[in-house]
């Protein structure tokens, strides 16, 4: 498990970005975001982007777009904090 932690941030109505997708990611997958964020952050330990996209897809039934989202949002908040995400 990492140490490194990306905060589910507060969606308002009208977000742009990744971070528009997260209520709906939350209401299909039935899991709250900071799950998907933890699990994005540990995984990117090892994997490269569309790596980890394919795993959400492939064993968490997510779609490309709710996947490619999550983990676009970790990659800018772990840059943002000077983390490496490539």
């Amino acid at each position: 498990m990492s140490l490194r932690q990306v905060p589910a941030p507060s969606v308002a109505a009208g977000a742009k970005g990744p971070a528009s997708y997260f209520p709906s990611i939350e209401r299909t997958y039935g899991r709250p975001m900071q799950d998907w964020l933890d699990l994005v952050v540990d995984r990117l330990d090892g994997y490269r982007h569309m790596e980890v996209v394919a795993f959400l897809k492939s064993e968490h039934g997510m779609g490309h777009g709710h996947a490619n989202a999550v983990v676009a949002y970790v990659r800018q908040q772990l840059s943002n904090q000077g983390a490496r995400t490539d």
